[in-house]
């Protein structure tokens, strides 16, 4: 490619980044993306930095049949920290898992199974490639979002996904058309999170 076509790209990747925004899963609604889309949004998690190329960190996608399994899950998880929950509290959590076409939860495998690469690095990969997935749903022009909560730390949440004892839940990727858009959020001012050693 020629400077012209270098900076094209630049410039083509500078805007997507500074255009995507966290979406929740709330907003998301259909039409979600096909199955060649879903492949090119998994694939590009392999992507991410993977130093001795370990793969730290697996995804699981929740099928819309299965969304169901997930929410008695969320309900479960909200009863094991809250017995006062009321039923209608537990028909909350439990509707919170049918949010966007498209699931899947993000486990980082930090056990000793892959050797002695410090559970910090294998982190920052997951982190790349949730963002790498994040990137190419903006680009398809879908919009997508990241979510937590205490329900993802339970035990419930671990046995029905099966994770082993070394694997760490990070969170759950919504991948979607936006229903409701929201105000453009404003990026951190370069100066606040940068210094010269």
């Amino acid at each position: 490619m020629d400077s012209t076509d270098d900076q094209e790209v630049l410039e083509t990747t500078l805007a997507l980044l500074h255009s995507r925004q966290h979406i929740s899963p709330k907003r998301l609604g259909d039409p979600g993306p096909n199955s060649e889309q879903i492949e090119k949004l998994l694939g590009a998690a392999s992507a991410a930095p993977d130093h001795g190329r370990l793969n730290p960190w697996r995804l699981i996608v929740i099928p819309p049949q299965r969304r169901d399994r997930l929410g008695d899950a969320f309900a479960d998880a909200l009863f094991e920290r809250d017995a006062a929950a009321t039923e209608a509290q537990k028909q909350e959590a439990r509707a919170k898992a049918f949010r966007g076409p498209f699931l899947v939860l993000v486990v980082a495998r930090l056990g000793p199974e892959l050797g002695t690469t410090h559970p910090q690095e294998r982190l920052i990969s997951a982190g790349c490639a949730v963002q790498n997935m994040l990137l190419v749903a903006h680009a398809m022009g879908f919009g997508a979002g990241l979510s937590s909560g205490r329900a993802l730390y339970s035990q419930r949440i671990r046995s029905l996904f099966g994770l082993l004892a070394h694997e760490q839940p990070l969170c759950f990727i919504t991948v979607g058309s936006v229903t409701r858009h929201k105000l453009i959020e404003l990026r951190p001012v370069m100066a606040n999170y940068t210094s010269t050693l």
